[in-house]
Formats: structure tokens, sequence, C-alpha cells
């Protein structure tokens, strides 16, 4: 599983790096990125589908 985080969408709510802060960092003003590339450890994939279903902006995507 690989995901992406859209830069144009993420308003900086910051909720994806509460859920699984291993797979992605925020910067200064909450806005978030993917950790590497965006692929996923299969341990961490249901974290992953918990993040992507509690972004308000949908800026989170599954790519894979």
């Amino acid at each position: 599983m690989k995901i992406r985080v859209d830069q144009d969408k993420c308003q900086g709510h910051a909720r994806c790096y509460g859920l699984a802060p291993e797979l992605f960092d925020i910067d200064d003003y909450g806005t978030s990125s993917v950790v590497g590339d965006g692929t996923v450890p299969p341990e961490l994939e249901e974290r992953a589908l918990l993040a992507i279903a509690n972004c308000p902006e949908y800026a989170i995507e599954e790519v894979d």
C-alpha cells in the first residue's frame, strides 16, 4: 500500500499525524506530508486507512 497527501487540499488539521505519526510529517503550520515515498508497511495499513477516513479535507489518498 502507498499513500500520498494532496498539498492543495491539506488544511493543517494534523489528524493524520495524531493517528499515525509513523506515516506522516507535519510542518510548523500543521500541513502534512508522507514519510519517505509514502509506502506503508503491512503492519501500519490499518492506521493508514484510519487516517484516510479521518481527514476532513479528503487530502490523503491511497495510490497503490
